[in-house]
């Protein structure tokens, strides 16, 4: 299956090359919503900008269309988040198919994670979560735009430096919220908030091993932790499975909240996590 999608990808560049030779200056590509977050307050309205993974759907199992293939040729900057596993291979071919296409990658600069439970085997891609990485991934995209449009210099730095008021202003008001807890640990389905446990000094336990659902040897090792750790809160996101979360919150006595770290309003979903980890949200 892996071998099928992976020809109609190339397929797909080969296409969108012999389709359009040139971009037309306007358009801009992210991954994710998150990303649309930050380039939209930076580039304004000058730009078209495309988000690659739609809503609810998970960008490490993503399968790009192939209007979303010619779509993305046509792009001026293609801006990758750095380390989800299909961007690799996307990133390549892109380059070396539609060389008008500049790639800039989000991750460059940040220090990151490695953990042996991602299934990737590599660094953890969800750079987005940390409202320390953010400032660094806004910078990566403020540098790719002056490239592309120097004349707009002045202007994006001016929108840069608003951006950044406002990630900091985010941070300040999660670390508040986070100062004083309970109990720093929770346990979430996917492991997709490492960076923001490491920056407010949580411990994020995962439900999924390896990127497959648990064991029953393995759920119970997950109760028994939240258990011995007094953890009360689970956190699913939005498109997965909530079975096995349910039995673990069931069993330990936690309550389950459906979140959605890939949401287009970065800051207020950020916010709301820490509200909920905090007990100031049991929706």
């Amino acid at each position: 299956m892996k071998n099928c999608f992976l020809l109609l990808f190339i397929s797909c560049l080969f296409f969108s090359c012999g389709q359009s030779s040139k971009s037309d200056g306007k358009t801009l590509t992210v991954t994710i919503a998150p990303q649309r977050y930050f380039l939209e307050k930076l580039a304004g309205s000058a730009y078209k900008i495309n988000t690659l993974v739609p809503p609810a759907t998970s960008p490490e199992t993503y399968e790009p269309s192939p209007a979303t293939m010619i779509a993305l040729g046509k792009s001026a900057v293609y801006f990758k988040v750095g380390f989800l596993g299909f961007e690799n291979v996307w990133s390549q071919k892109l380059k070396e198919n539609n060389p008008h296409v500049s790639i800039a990658d989000c991750s460059s600069g940040i220090d990151l994670m490695y953990d042996e439970d991602e299934h990737s085997h590599g660094a953890d891609p969800h750079i987005w979560s940390s409202p320390k990485n953010a400032l660094i991934l806004s910078k990566n995209m403020l540098d790719a735009l002056v490239k592309l449009d120097p004349k707009q210099e002045d202007t994006f730095r001016a929108n840069h430096e608003k951006l950044a008021v406002e990630i900091e202003a985010t941070d300040s008001v999660i670390r508040q919220k986070l100062a004083n807890l309970p109990s720093r640990g929770f346990i979430i389905y996917h492991p997709a908030l490492s960076y923001f446990a490491r920056d407010y000094g949580l411990d994020q336990y995962s439900i999924e091993f390896e990127g497959k659902n648990p064991s029953p040897l393995q759920i119970k090792e997950i109760v028994d932790l939240a258990k011995a750790k007094r953890i009360q809160t689970v956190f699913v996101q939005t498109g997965f499975d909530t079975k096995n979360a349910e039995v673990i919150a069931q069993e330990a006595g936690a309550k389950i909240y459906s979140i959605n770290p890939l949401s287009e309003e970065w800051n207020k979903e950020l916010i709301r996590i820490a509200d909920i980890l905090a007990g100031g949200q049991h929706e």
